[in-house]
């Protein structure tokens, strides 16, 4: 249900953002990528892009036309102890995730004609994970985001509406799946016993930015597997056991 629609992918040259245009691609969508890097596999429309400059999203509108979908994707995630977090850092990080997302929204919504736009939020627009301050800031702030956009933008039948992926392999986050002991006890907490994939994420915005959810504006989807609906965890070794990156019951 995107076929024939024009996208717009912000962050789209790796990970979820690259998942997202691969999936919007297949679903017939004419796509072009926003990235400061040039994506990496593929033959794609490509801006160059820096959503810390509104100068710079508007320019890069400019060149890829009225969108009727735009996936505000670009984001960084940077680690340090509260105490001890910088104001560069956090700077850096609300510039990316949350000013960038507000400015991507604004310039595309006030040349679009109808459509969606979607924000990859995370789990930690909810929760408050240690040494990661400004990431969860930004995130729980894209959240007000999507509300106010939903409210404001409805009436020009524009729908806003975010995704809030969990641990999802990436490249960012590849180092916390080579590490068995980590995922261990990181997916007792995740009642499917296991990290997401990209293309997961990718599934639930292309339904979000199809006419699939026509009716759905100012809405959040968990793509977690059910991390949030777990307080005290879902797995232990009296029925389970955790082999090759997963939980599983036992036989």
């Amino acid at each position: 249900m995107v076929n024939g629609k024009r996208a717009v992918v912000t962050g789209g040259a790796n990970g979820i953002g690259l998942a997202t245009a691969r999936a919007l691609k297949a679903g017939g969508a004419e796509v072009t990528i926003f990235d400061r890097e040039r994506p990496a596999e593929g033959e794609w429309q490509w801006v160059e892009i820096d959503v810390r400059r509104r100068e710079s999203i508007d320019a890069a509108f400019g060149q890829a036309g009225t969108p009727d979908i735009v996936v505000a994707n670009a984001g960084v995630a940077e680690e340090e102890d509260f105490l001890e977090h910088s104001t560069e850092r956090w700077d850096r990080v609300l510039a990316i995730n949350l000013s960038g997302a507000f400015h991507t929204m604004q310039a595309a919504a006030r040349v679009m004609k109808g459509g969606a736009i979607v924000l990859t939020a995370s789990t930690n627009s909810y929760d408050g994970e240690s040494r990661l301050t400004a990431y969860n800031a930004s995130k729980a702030g894209l959240l007000g985001l999507v509300h106010t956009a939903a409210n404001e933008l409805g009436p020009h039948g524009i729908r806003v509406n975010a995704v809030c992926p969990g641990l999802i392999r990436t490249r960012l986050t590849e180092r916390h799946f080579s590490s068995p002991e980590v995922l261990r006890d990181y997916f007792r907490h995740i009642p499917l016993g296991r990290g997401g994939m990209p293309e997961e994420v990718a599934a639930a915005i292309v339904f979000l930015a199809s006419d699939h959810a026509s009716y759905i504006t100012g809405a959040t989807l968990f793509v977690d597997g059910g991390q949030m609906a777990s307080k005290f965890g879902t797995w232990d070794e009296s029925r389970a056991e955790f082999s090759d990156g997963r939980w599983r019951l036992r036989e």
